[in-house]
């Protein structure tokens, strides 16, 4: 079955640096493209980033360009991604999906706070 795991939340403060990793399992991972959402409590769900089956094509919100980078390793069936320069609005609950299925990971919670 298709198995999706995220890691690597936590508290961090302003200007900070996480890296979040989403671990697949039960499907072809390199034949997918993959995504990453995030959604505050009250809002609606915001698309983060998406990025192609090889890793040679990504696309991120307006709101995390330049600052956030998603990338793949498709021999460790694991995306991630990189969040630079953190700022409290980050602060959500971030989710990895698989949009071909719609499957999607249980969560992993951000917190930028000082």
């Amino acid at each position: 079955q298709v198995q999706l795991v995220e890691s690597g939340g936590g508290l961090v403060q302003p200007g900070g640096s996480l890296r979040l990793s989403c671990a697949a399992s039960g499907f072809t991972f390199s034949s997918y493209r993959m995504k990453w959402y995030r959604q505050t409590p009250g809002k609606e769900r915001e698309l983060v980033a998406v990025i192609s089956t090889t890793g040679g094509t990504t696309v991120y919100a307006d709101s995390v360009k330049g600052r956030f980078t998603i990338s793949r390793d498709n021999a460790k069936n694991t995306v991630y991604l990189q969040m630079n320069n953190l700022k409290p609005e980050d602060t959500a609950v971030y989710y990895c999906n698989r949009p071909q299925g719609d499957y999607w990971g249980q969560g992993t919670q951000v917190t930028v706070s000082s």
